[in-house]
């Protein structure tokens, strides 16, 4: 059984592909095969990034993903209005994100691994990964996060349907986040797939969340197929259970590590923070990036020399709104 570990990437998140990849290898605990997903076809720097690697390799199928695009395509179709809002909102896509769900692609017999972790590229790895595969011993998905108090962000929460679809103790316990998650190669097969496209055209789409659609599709996924799921926030002891968003302002530094009232982070997610703030910082400017001394560490881990020199004070990443832009927000002229 092949174990690994999957992200997804191009050039626009070089910077912080660079700084994953490197804190897995630091700190995953061992050393798992990496498999860099495309998202498009934007890749001339993760090319060269990838082939100074010897373990990592990177997939751009375009095959694969064209599976897993009509199957996300199909999906959407069975929502009462997800297209026709997206083409109103200028995207000219066949659905919003296209890119997002060569992340299935993880799931497909063609794929490498048997068991794997998927790790958005706005990540850090702070710790061994080996409690994450544990749980996929005895579980089909395994998940650490508090996504589960935010549902408003996986499902369309005013919908009825919902509760009756989902348990209680699914919907309190075991809705996750799309940035890292563990599962099995083979639990979503094409008869099943093709099962839930049935479902949701029954009225089940309607319970999708559209601003965040690759997330909720792979929840319901997940969900409908009623997949054992393990959220390590439950399984560990309460003293090694920890957060993990960027969002959190307590976290501890300690040997380019983070920690949690004493408990180490497994993994830090930049979740929220525009890949551009990455781009410009590592670019020389001065801002003012929340774990900005974590994330350089890990992205000039290997080149050092190259890792820029600021002085002064960090500028904020946005810039607050002048007197002049509050009052035309005010008076409805912007």
């Amino acid at each position: 059984m092949v174990d690994g570990i999957y992200t997804l990437a191009n050039d626009v998140v070089y910077d912080q592909l660079v700084a994953l990849l490197n804190s897995i290898e630091a700190n995953a605990g061992q050393a798992y095969p990496v498999c860099v997903v495309a998202y498009n076809q934007q890749l001339d720097r993760v090319r060269a990034e990838v082939d100074r690697r010897p373990n990592v390799t990177l997939l751009e199928d375009a095959d694969l993903f064209q599976t897993w695009e009509d199957f996300s395509y199909e999906v959407w179709k069975t929502h009462p209005t997800a297209l026709d809002t997206w083409k109103a909102q200028g995207v000219t896509t066949r659905f919003y994100r296209v890119g997002e769900n060569h992340r299935y692609v993880a799931f497909d017999q063609a794929a490498p691994f048997d068991r794997f972790i998927y790790i958005d590229a706005d990540a850090l790895v702070m710790g061994p990964l080996q409690p994450v595969f544990e749980a996929l011993d005895d579980h089909d998905v395994a998940i650490y996060d508090f996504q589960f108090k935010d549902i408003d962000h996986i499902f369309n929460a005013q919908s009825p349907r919902l509760t009756q679809l989902f348990s209680k103790e699914r919907l309190g316990r075991h809705i996750f986040c799309s940035g890292f998650f563990g599962a099995r190669r083979d639990v979503l097969p094409p008869e099943r797939r093709q099962w839930l496209l049935q479902e949701l055209a029954k009225g089940d789409a309607e319970v999708l969340y559209l601003g965040a659609p690759n997330q909720s599709v792979l929840n319901y996924m997940v969900h409908k197929s009623q997949l054992r799921v393990e959220n390590l926030v439950h399984r560990l002891p309460p003293d090694r259970v920890t957060g993990n968003s960027v969002t959190s302002k307590h976290f501890q530094a300690k040997d380019h590590l983070l920690y949690d009232k004493g408990a180490q982070l497994t993994f830090l997610h930049f979740i929220g923070v525009s890949s551009r703030f990455f781009r410009r910082l590592c670019a020389g400017e001065n801002l003012d990036l929340p774990y900005r001394d974590i994330f350089l560490h890990y992205r000039y881990l290997h080149e050092p020399a190259a890792r820029p020199v600021y002085r002064g004070k960090p500028e904020p990443c946005e810039r607050p709104p002048s007197p002049w832009q509050r009052l035309r927000k005010k008076v409805g002229l912007t």
